[in-house]
Parts: structure tokens; sequence; C-alpha cells
């Protein structure tokens, strides 16, 4: 753990004036700014002082459970979008609803508020929310007379979309017929967050409502979720798909679509100029749906002094704060008074498309359960068992046995009080 201690105090624990607080250590960048804005939150108070804490990525789950177990979690915590039921189930987090400003709460996208809200109480906050699409070189989509959809309510349907694919490799300049890249050299979450939209899409879903409880059969393994990622599958097997392994698929003009998020941004950009251009996902029935959450910040149980950490969360939560996150790791502002500032993200900025996505409802939260360590593990399983070739509902039915083989250990994670 790489500890940054930003106030001079032998021991906070005690005191309810100093607020501990836990980051993930992402990328640089966003170190460095969240850790100027502690460093200007700090010099803004006179009676409130935030020591931070940044841990590594890898291990932040782990070392928040080991936390939670010894009662030794900080007064504000970092987390993963999804996680925020399983740490409101573990009675980890306190309800935020009573001590965030009004103003601030209706600043917030309403993909925040989705992602932070469980069993009607809203539980965590976030400064960036993430966009997810289709880049696209435009020369060689022109080339292969294909039209390019501007937003979600032209998005190719899938059939469409499979034309697209066939008509570029008939035009492709590398002959070898791959004109899709998927990002397969990513791994674990980006399976979910990348893949499950298109399930939505068809108007399917990963889990479903059993009573008071969710299940998984019916659901991930539905006729819906099936039909969707075969036709995912089948373009893997037509070999429509680069598999990536230099991560340099889209920049070196082997392909001419690449599926993935707002994070690539800055290298197509540089690599492609104008010719890049953003598309919405395919269509697969019920509209074009993308993905959506990233970190949040939520105030912990052990919390001293809850009103001192929302002060600090709606300080984060200030236009010029959000700007100066968003501008270090290229995430869609999470207030639209920062959208409206932002030159990517405002109306006829070049990444307009995700925060249009975020703020008309095209996005889809992962599962609200406090089982979505499960659900995602078996959803990238299932991926993983697909894009290998073993057949889509056979490899569905798996991940649904194994995602309500949990739901049931744990009683169907009944409801907090």
């Amino acid at each position: 753990m790489i500890s940054l201690i930003l106030v001079a105090c032998v021991n906070g624990k005690n005191d309810d004036r100093i607020l501990d607080v836990w980051v993930h250590a992402g990328q640089e960048a966003e170190r460095q700014t969240i850790a100027a804005q502690v460093e200007r939150f700090n010099q803004s108070e006179n009676d409130i002082k935030v020591q931070l804490t940044f841990i590594p990525e890898g291990s932040y789950n782990s070392q928040i459970q080991a936390a939670a177990l010894s009662r030794d979690l900080p007064d504000i915590l970092e987390f993963d979008g999804p996680f925020v039921y399983n740490y409101v189930w573990q009675k980890n987090l306190i309800p935020i609803d009573n001590i965030i400003s009004p103003e601030v709460k209706d600043d917030l996208l309403p993909s925040i508020i989705e992602q932070g809200t469980y069993h009607h109480h809203l539980y965590s906050v976030g400064t960036f929310d993430s966009g997810l699409g289709l880049y696209g070189n435009r020369k060689q989509l022109e080339t292969a007379g294909v039209s390019i959809p501007k937003n979600n309510t032209n998005a190719w349907t899938v059939a469409e979309f499979n034309q697209v694919l066939a008509k570029l490799t008939e035009k492709d300049p590398n002959k070898d017929g791959q004109v899709l890249d998927l990002k397969l050299n990513y791994g674990g979450e980006w399976f979910t967050y990348g893949f499950a939209p298109i399930i939505h899409s068809a108007g399917g879903s990963l889990l479903r409502q059993k009573g008071e409880t969710l299940e998984a059969e019916g659901a991930i393994n539905g006729e819906k979720a099936i039909q969707a990622i075969a036709h995912l599958q089948s373009w893997l097997q037509n070999n429509y798909v680069d598999p990536n392994l230099d991560d340099a698929a889209f920049t070196s003009g082997r392909v001419a679509l690449s599926w993935v998020g707002h994070w690539a941004y800055a290298g197509y950009a540089k690599a492609l100029g104008n010719d890049l251009v953003l598309l919405p996902l395919p269509n697969f029935g019920t509209g074009s749906k993308t993905g959506q959450g990233s970190w949040n910040w939520g105030i912990t149980s052990n919390c001293k002094n809850p009103k001192a950490a929302m002060k600090f969360l709606e300080f984060l939560l200030k236009p010029q704060e959000v700007l100066a996150m968003t501008n270090a790791n290229g995430a869609v502002p999470a207030t639209k008074s920062a959208i409206a500032q932002s030159p990517l993200y405002q109306e006829g900025g070049p990444l307009r498309l995700f925060s249009a996505q975020l703020l008309n409802g095209n996005t889809v939260p992962r599962p609200r359960t406090p089982g979505y360590a499960v659900v995602t593990s078996a959803f990238q399983q299932a991926f993983n068992n697909i894009r290998n070739g073993v057949d889509v509902e056979k490899a569905l039915k798996k991940a649904a046995i194994n995602i309500d083989i949990d739901i049931e250990d744990n009683q169907g994670y009944p409801q907090v009080s």
C-alpha cells in the first residue's frame, strides 16, 4: 500500500475533523489530480482535513473486505461502481440521501444516480462516468459505401451491422477480412461492461426478478440473450474480428471499426485525425444500448462525521473539480454543469455521443446485486468459452447455474435494514 499523508496528524482515527479517504491507485494523472484536489480542499477548510491513502487497484476490493472485517474502514471510500451493492449489503456504506444538497444531486447525471441507488436510497456519487461505442475509420467506411450513423436513434440494426462487416471485408485494404476490433486483448470486467449491453438491446438481461430476489436462469441464458451473443460469435466465426494482440488494430489501419470506450479517444484521434468518427453500438432490437459506470465515492459506516465527509464529496463535484479530473483521465464528466463546459463532451464536441447516451437513458447499469462479483465472473467465463467456439446456449446455461448457486447460497441476498 502506497500511503500519502497530506495532513500532519499523529492519529486521526478519534478526531472527527480528520477524514480518512481511500482511493485506487489508477493512472498517474488521476493520482496527481486527486492529490491536488485534496490539497485544495484542505487549504479551503479550517476545521476539516483529509488524509489520502492510495491502494493498488489490483488488490483494492480484497483490502476493503479485510478492513471491513477488522472494522478499520476509512471515512470515505472510492470503489468501482458495481461493487456498491455488495458494500451496502454488508452494511459498510451509509445512505447519503439526507446529507447531499438537492442542488448537487440535481446536477448529477441520471446514470450516476441510478448506479448509486440501491433499495430506494442513494449510497454513492461519482465525479465521472464512462462512454462505450464504436470508433470508425471514415475513409474505410466511405470506401465500403456504408452509411455512418450519428446517434442512437439511427444506429445500425444488427442485420445492417452484419452487412457493414461484409462490405468492409470486400474492401479490406489488408485482404485478411478482419475489419472489427472487439478489444479481445483486454480481459476481465471488459467483457461484461462491453458486451452485456447488447443483451439489453435485444430485450434481455443478465438477471431477472423472481419474487423478492433475482435469478439468472431464463435471463442470461434466455432466448434474447442467446440470440444477441450468437450474433457476436458469428462475427468471430466469420473471421471479421482482429485478435488485436498488439492493441494497434485500429490505429494501424488494420480494422475499420473498434468497439471500445472513451479511454481510447486520445490515441485514436492522434492516429486518425479528421478520419475518426464515433458511432453508437448496433441496435439488436429494442434500440442501441451501451454501458455506463465507473469509480464512485461512498461514506462508510465507520465515518465519524458524515456531514464533513459529504462536504468533501461536494467539493469534488464542483464543476472545476469534475473537469480537473476528467481532463486528466478523459472520462465523461458526471455532472451536467461540467459537461456543458467540456470541449470534448458539450454539444458539438467530438465525444458528445457518449455524454448524450448518459443524459438520454441509452445506457444500462451492470446488475444491481450484492452478488455482482459472481455475475460478472460467470459472464466473463461464458464469453471466453463462446469466443473459443463453445455453443452459446450451453455456455450461458453454465453461467446461469453458477450465478443461481451463489444467490441460493446467500439466501437470495436479503435486503439489509
